[in-house]
């Protein structure tokens, strides 16, 4: 019978030492010799990784050579205690199956990389340590965000990303358009003619949630925007970011004070 998959995460529950179990993931290193190999493998559920512990005899030697650092594997054994240091718990493997290969030029290996070098290979920095660290800690601020605002009587408005408003100029802004820029038509005045444009108009992306924002306080109480907004000011320093996430909460009959005891305890 095959085994269900257990997520990582869950793989260091006390209840299943000494069942068998089935995990599937990407490795991040194999080591060993002759007589031992250890895998230490992730499928992104936690940052820690668990460790298989094979038997070189019982696996296939050419499946063994393709075990490489970003191999994609599924692996069933039993759940035992570690015996070494750095985890508690490991999997004796009975059965490996290769899901998918990996070159040796895979650009996030064991050694550490620096932010300049992963900048080059963004498809894949998702996998390190550090930035699987910075979702898992972005995720769980979002939520705390939602659940601030649900739990205060907030409800979540959908402001629109793409807008003819620059919201009382709040910042420079990325022009969207279906218009063929190597046929721009000019009206006598010189400027660009929007008729055939998709809405008519000059349109872009949103610098802020905040004008929709009003107009659904008015109409809803209390709202809180909280999506994608974009700032076209080529300045390159931590400050200004092409794209970000705002958090816009807009309140009908809220008088200053009011105001600064929403913010301050949604901060704390």
């Amino acid at each position: 019978m095959e085994i269900k998959r257990t997520k990582i995460v869950d793989i260091f529950n006390p209840e299943l030492i000494g069942t068998d179990v089935c995990v599937k993931g990407w490795v991040r290193t194999r080591r060993g010799n002759k007589q031992v190999q250890f895998i230490a493998l992730n499928d992104g559920s936690t940052i820690k990784n668990v460790q298989i512990v094979v038997d070189p005899a019982k696996i296939d030697e050419n499946l063994l050579k393709d075990i490489t650092t970003g191999a994609c594997i599924g692996a069933t054994g039993k759940l035992v205690e570690s015996q070494g240091a750095g985890q508690s718990v490991e999997i004796q493997g009975e059965n490996i199956v290769l899901y998918g290969t990996c070159p040796n030029d895979y650009p996030m290996q064991k050694k550490g990389q620096s932010f300049e070098y992963m900048r080059k290979h963004a498809h894949m920095r998702l996998r390190t340590n550090t930035f699987g660290a910075v979702f898992r800690i972005r995720h769980n601020m979002a939520m705390a965000v939602h659940r601030y605002f649900s739990d205060h009587g907030f409800f979540y408005f959908h402001s629109p990303i793409i807008t003819a408003s620059d919201c009382e100029g709040a910042g420079e802004m990325f022009q969207v358009t279906t218009k063929n820029l190597y046929k721009l038509e000019k009206d006598d005045q010189g400027s660009i003619k929007y008729d055939d444009d998709f809405f008519g108009k000059m349109t872009s992306l949103t610098v802020s949630g905040q004008l929709e924002g009003e107009l659904g306080a008015t109409a809803l109480g209390a709202i809180y925007t909280f999506g994608p907004t974009f700032r076209a000011e080529n300045s390159n320093t931590p400050r200004h970011l092409a794209e970000f996430w705002m958090i816009e909460p807009e309140v009908a009959f809220l008088e200053l004070n009011g105001l600064m005891d929403l913010e301050e305890d949604f901060i704390k």
